[in-house]
């Protein structure tokens, strides 16, 4: 039987599904087909992509977001999200979603049109780099003539392409909204950031309900979009609470037949 894995955007916090991904192998449980977006596209390529847990975590470490050489000229963001490239050339030499060990569809967000786009076809690379361009920070990628940024813009859970191939789907959601007071909310862009991360998390959780199991760790609500300090805690998290779970069900076979 297929079993699907999805896999959300949430910046850094998406290490956590590479420790989702370690506690469900140590109870063998395997993916045959994932969906990410945003940080978790590039989880779900590396692991489609063949790559062990250990290694897609000491990608993330190794990985020099905030570089000097990265930094955009004429282009919208800081990031040139294009010098990344040759970073994941030497995980995928043919850039192709063919190539993959396990099916693979990448969601991204097409800034122009505004419309989101599912990736799972031709060329890699691209589309994964796509998916996880947070907007004004990392400069929007160009795929045949259209412009995409992150595909949590649209879409941060994105378990829809699942449906039609798997018999089970396992969520990793790690994206959890953080509980706040109204002294948060001291100035207008609060307000306006609080009001675009209730519309996603309202979304995504409506579709936890589309999974047969979800993890989805209220604590990793303490760390930033770019906390690159505390990515050791942020695995942990996520295979805790993935161990957790798993040894709360009884019929762990549930899950796989």
């Amino acid at each position: 039987m297929n079993i699907g894995l999805v896999l959300s955007g949430g910046g850094i916090r998406g290490v956590a599904h590479i420790g989702v991904i370690k506690a469900l192998e140590e109870h063998n449980i395997y993916a045959t087909h994932i969906s990410g977006t945003s940080a978790g596209a590039i989880v779900g390529a590396l692991y489609a992509g063949g790559v062990s847990w250990s290694e897609i975590l000491n990608f993330f470490k190794i990985i020099p977001i905030f570089h000097a050489k990265k930094y955009a000229l004429k282009k919208p963001g800081f990031i040139d999200t294009e010098k990344f490239y040759d970073e994941f050339k030497r995980f995928f030499p043919e850039d192709r979603f063919e190539n993959l060990s396990k099916a693979l569809y990448i969601t991204a967000t097409d800034i122009i049109k505004g419309k989101l786009v599912i990736f799972n076809q031709g060329e890699l690379i691209r589309p994964v780099l796509a998916s996880a361009t947070f907007p004004g920070v990392f400069s929007p990628i160009e795929i045949a003539g259209n412009f995409y940024v992150d595909g949590g813009i649209l879409n941060n859970f994105p378990v829809e392409p699942l449906h039609e191939h798997c018999g089970k789907i396992i969520g990793s959601y790690v994206n959890p909204l953080k509980t706040i007071e109204v002294k948060d909310l001291k100035h207008s862009y609060n307000v306006v950031d609080r009001a675009y991360k209730l519309k996603s998390a309202f979304d995504s959780l409506a579709k936890f309900k589309n999974c047969d199991f979800v993890i989805s760790p209220e604590s990793l609500s303490k760390y930033g979009t770019f906390d690159m300090r505390s990515i050791d805690a942020i695995f942990k998290i996520g295979y805790n609470s993935t161990i957790e779970a798993l040894n709360g069900i009884n019929d762990l076979q549930r899950l796989t037949l």
